[in-house]
């Protein structure tokens, strides 16, 4: 199933289910607050929390399912944990939908 679309492979066997996953991540606003807040930069929790009148526990609840579907990582300072995007293809498919929704 090598071939190209546009520069782009097609979708391979195993991928539907994974970038179905992918972006029922997406699916929810808290998380789409947190990520809009974390393209500004690294941010704690606390911090995070404040900015979007949040609960810790909300905010920390809502990044475990973020991390693990490897859209923001995390880098322990002491004790304070900072959370970022995980990479710039992230930032690239938040500015897209953006984009998308305000045309």
């Amino acid at each position: 199933m090598g071939q190209e679309h546009q520069g782009h492979e097609w979708v391979r066997e195993n991928e539907p289910e994974m970038l179905a996953g992918f972006f029922s991540t997406f699916g929810d606003a808290t998380r789409i607050r947190i990520l809009n807040a974390l393209m500004k930069g690294e941010i704690c929790v606390g911090d995070l929390a404040n900015e979007l009148d949040m609960t810790q526990s909300a905010i920390s609840h809502q990044l475990k399912v973020l991390k693990a579907s490897r859209l923001v990582k995390s880098r322990r300072e002491g004790k304070q944990v900072y959370y970022s995007l995980d990479d710039e293809h992230v930032q690239a498919i938040l500015l897209s939908g953006i984009e998308h929704v305000r045309e």
